[in-house]
């Protein structure tokens, strides 16, 4: 395992940047995801640490060498693909023996050398079946353990769960973070996935228009949010487009005045996590309380969302646990919603403007 270290990376084509100034700091053994909606920057970093791209500034350094110049195959870097990358006509054992063979490995080493990758990923007797006789989830495996084989300094994830069903996605991710903790393998993930993300990562990395938003811990990303874009894609959110007034509050758009802890004035966008969002029959003893109408109800098993409308253009989700005391009112029902004035968060820097708020909530991308 080693440290990785990306010191102000681009990448340009013509005159569009897919990666801007990109600075990341990876410690050893850590396990980083790189997380954002298509196309912001992810997969192209991804494949500059690995070799594939070469930036058109910044460095690249892996246990203190400059490796920016450096072609794939001498970096060690173990790299699972999203479409796993088997070769179709080898077996299992050839598959994984292949990285060390094309780096001049022998069968003598070859041969324990991929036992013990198969007895890491649990096929250790899978070993002279085809990648067509496999499951999705062990084909997954078979990438892993090819990556490992060789005991690389970094392991480098594309997308790797992205073809497997979701239950199948829940273990395989428990089993992956399982192996790179056991491991002890300095990590780098590539995922839009916010669950996956959330679920495996000692650290994120939120990108967008290839830059980096923010980087820090789930609870950082989720608590302090230090844009709208980050608060929109890691958790959901629901937005209200308004006014700060530092004598009143905040003023939305639908006329809502809205009391919250404030720290400027002019335009804003106040964000607030369902969660954080009550809803009653009866008006409700907090710092806002709105009268609403239920507009939509969506039943998640062990947790309710109400989508309620407080004006012509303003719309909250309030998340609440389905208990037998749960209120669940129907649609077109009035209700009161409400929530604290440090529950929301407030942005202006203009950088989500959904389409409604209740579609951005729903979604949790931009």
């Amino acid at each position: 395992m080693a440290q990785l270290k990306l010191d102000r990376v681009s990448k340009r084509y013509g005159h569009f940047h897919a990666v801007r100034d990109v600075s990341i700091d990876v410690a050893e053994g850590e396990f980083l995801v790189l997380l954002g909606p298509s196309g912001c920057g992810k997969t192209t970093t991804l494949r500059i640490i690995a070799g594939f791209i070469e930036p058109t500034a910044g460095a690249v350094s892996l246990g203190g060498r400059d490796i920016t110049r450096l072609p794939p195959w001498k970096r060690n870097t173990g790299l699972v693909f999203q479409s796993y990358a088997l070769f179709p006509h080898l077996t299992v054992n050839q598959n994984v023996a292949f990285g060390l063979e094309m780096r001049g490995a022998g069968q003598a080493e070859t041969a324990p050398k991929v036992e013990d990758a198969l007895r890491l990923v649990r096929l250790g007797d899978l070993g002279d079946r085809l990648p067509r006789q496999l499951s999705g989830g062990q084909q997954q495996r078979v990438a892993l353990a090819r990556a490992l084989v060789f005991r690389p300094d970094i392991l480098l994830l594309d997308e790797p769960l992205s073809n497997l069903d979701a239950k199948l996605r829940q273990e395989v991710r428990v089993e992956i973070r399982d192996l790179q903790r056991s491991l002890g393998i300095t990590t780098v993930m590539v995922t839009h996935d916010q669950e996956e993300a959330l679920t495996m990562a000692d650290r994120l990395v939120v990108m967008s228009e290839g830059a980096v938003r923010q980087i820090g811990t789930q609870r950082d990303l989720y608590e302090r949010p230090t844009d709208s874009f980050v608060a929109g894609f890691v958790g959901r959110s629901s937005f209200i487009q308004g006014e700060i007034d530092p004598a009143n509050g905040f003023r939305s758009e639908g006329g809502l005045q809205i009391r919250c802890d404030r720290r400027a004035s002019g335009p804003a966008v106040l964000a607030l996590r369902p969660e954080r969002v009550a809803v009653a029959r009866e008006p409700l003893r907090t710092d806002n309380d709105f009268t609403g109408e239920v507009e939509f109800v969506s039943y998640l098993g062990g947790l309710i969302d109400i989508h309620t409308r407080l004006s012509a253009v303003d719309r909250v989700i309030a998340q609440v646990p389905n208990s037998a005391d749960t209120l669940v009112p129907e649609v077109g029902d009035p209700v009161h919603v409400g929530w604290s004035a440090s529950a929301a968060f407030l942005f202006q820097d203009g950088g989500m403007k959904p389409e409604t708020e209740t579609s951005s909530a729903r979604g949790g991308q931009s």
